[in-house]
């Protein structure tokens, strides 16, 4: 079997790279040619764990191939991948134009029968929209191919991309052609582990999955981020809350970490979309548009809290540590840091900032701020110390270190990494979120 994924981006690459591990040669397309030949030198433009080994691995044995020659990619491909970017518009919708400018490409290149599926997150009609627009290429060279199109969304988390390509707990096809999902059942039988438990269902449950998945993760973040708040102002501990509150099976433990707000290219993004695009149904989904609200008053808690503690925020020096959205990646995208150290820029602060992974993507945006090598030396002589990010070596600071370094003495935990009393024992002064 080959395949052509179009898309060398996050999921195109990890998609490319785990299809190829499972001995189907794949072609993976893009149009940056540059893009292209550092590919082709396992370079990788993004970071996540384990990808770079398959990438290597899949290129040395030749079933892995990076190329811009879109044509010879259709010709020779059975299953044509699209994972081309869907990044919201000005009006707050997912800009499709290189869907459709794809699905143009491949009807004006088709030689025989295929499946097309669709990776990239779309709102409900894009699918038959692509199907209309290959067909209408099609038409225009007087050929009668066929031809399926399914949707087939991605569920990968930043950070555990290939765990959950190659142990996924559920595979959405949605499709009209029952000879389509066997083929794409089929290019997964390298996972069947146990049993994998595929949804076959209509191509219009399939595009709205991806979308009601994402919108509930959300929400049970939003959610105990405001307990946690109410927490703080009651007396309550969000930890003991939390844990109570995944012990009900009804709800379960997963998402109910309070911190400074999600981010990411996913969640912000898809919540802008969804309620939009069912505003233009005339469907109001009220939760969706509160979760996203919410979420953004948390990331302004962080700032509000640094205020209301040390009163005077001008020429202050703060160590912000962690700058991506989550823990093992290098995306920056709708981050907690981009709004803290942003106002903090604002109040006149001086900032130190480190990350394992994320400080080049944040160099092109705050290209002032003051980046360091270690966390040992971001903390020097900082007046407070924020952390943003869970990252493992982030789980175990020297706070000792911290305490004999420091100009002050406020270390603010925004996802509760640390127990307040072996903070405060130390001298220092701790605040976590909720607790």
């Amino acid at each position: 079997m080959k395949i052509a994924v179009f898309g060398a981006g996050y999921v195109g690459l990890v998609c490319s790279a785990c299809f190829s591990d499972f001995g189907i040669d794949v072609m993976c397309i893009d149009i940056d040619e540059e893009k292209i030949e550092k590919l082709n030198h396992s370079i990788l433009p993004v970071f996540e764990p384990g990808l770079e080994e398959l990438l290597k691995k899949n290129l040395l044995n030749g079933r892995l191939k990076f190329s811009s020659d879109s044509i010879q990619a259709i010709h020779s491909s059975e299953i044509i991948f699209i994972t081309v970017g869907t990044p919201n518009n000005e009006h707050h919708i997912a800009d499709l134009t290189q869907i459709y400018e794809l699905a143009a490409q491949i009807g004006k290149h088709i030689n025989g029968y295929k499946v097309i599926a669709i990776k990239s997150t779309v709102p409900v009609g894009t699918n038959r929209k692509v199907r209309e627009v290959i067909e209408e290429n099609i038409n225009e060279r007087n050929m009668k191919i066929e031809f399926d199109v399914v949707s087939n969304p991605e569920f990968l988390r930043e950070g555990k991309a290939i765990y959950d390509f190659t142990h996924p707990d559920k595979i959405v096809i949605g499709s009209d052609n029952e000879n389509a999902t066997d083929i794409i059942k089929k290019l997964y039988k390298p996972i069947y582990i146990g049993e994998i438990p595929f949804i076959c269902c209509d191509i219009e449950s399939a595009e709205l999955i991806k979308y009601a998945c994402n919108a509930f993760l959300a929400t049970k973040i939003a959610f105990i981020n405001e307990m946690a708040n109410l927490c703080e102002r009651t007396g309550g501990n969000i930890n003991a809350v939390a844990y109570a509150m995944g012990k009900d099976g009804r709800i379960g433990s997963k998402f109910l970490h309070p911190g400074p707000g999600f981010g990411g290219s996913c969640f912000p993004k898809d919540l802008l979309a969804l309620t939009t695009f069912a505003s233009e149904n005339g469907v109001s989904l009220d939760i969706a548009t509160a979760t996203y609200q919410s979420n953004n008053r948390q990331k302004k808690e962080v700032v509000n809290k640094l205020r209301k503690r040390m009163v005077e925020l001008r020429n202050k020096k703060i160590a912000v540590l962690g700058l991506t959205f989550k823990a093992e990646t290098d995306d920056i995208r709708e981050s907690a840091a981009l709004e803290v150290i942003a106002e903090l820029l604002k109040e006149g602060c001086h900032i130190n900032a480190y990350d394992p992974k994320g400080m080049d993507n944040m160099k092109k945006i705050f290209p002032a701020v003051n980046y360091s090598v270690s966390y040992k030396e971001c903390v020097k002589d900082a007046d407070a110390v924020v952390i943003l990010t869970e990252w493992h070596e982030l789980r175990n600071l020297d706070l000792n270190y911290l305490k004999k370094n420091m100009r002050g003495t406020l270390l603010y935990d925004s996802r509760n990494l640390y127990n307040r009393s072996e903070v405060e024992q130390l001298g220092l002064i701790y605040i976590g979120t909720g607790v």
